[in-house]
């Protein structure tokens, strides 16, 4: 039903109105093909993390950290969100090494 809702919108009569609802568009396609390229890093992480490459992590992460900062600095989510991120993929990182060292 939801759905249903969402493509009944009412159209706005007011220029200004009319023009956000264009700038909406083109804003949310933005936004949504950053929050896309956040996983997409996050994921390439968490993949060299399972496969147990320590170096391809940390490479992978370093290019992440990159996507992850400026998605926060362009306020697609919260700063405190992107360095928690962050904190849990290098913490899942630096856990790699005893479990090398000790095989």
């Amino acid at each position: 039903m939801a759905t249903s809702s969402k493509a009944k919108k009412k159209t706005v009569r007011i220029a200004s109105g009319r023009k956000r609802a264009r700038q909406d568009v083109k804003l949310n396609a933005a936004n949504t093909a950053l929050r896309s390229k956040f996983r997409t890093a996050v994921k390439g992480v968490l993949k060299a993390v399972a496969s147990g490459d320590k170096a391809k992590a940390g490479d992978t992460f370093k290019t992440a950290q990159a996507v992850i900062d400026s998605i926060a600095d362009k306020g697609i989510f919260h700063k405190n969100k992107a360095s928690r991120i962050k904190s849990r993929l290098s913490a899942k990182i630096k856990a790699l090494a005893p479990a090398q060292a000790a095989a």
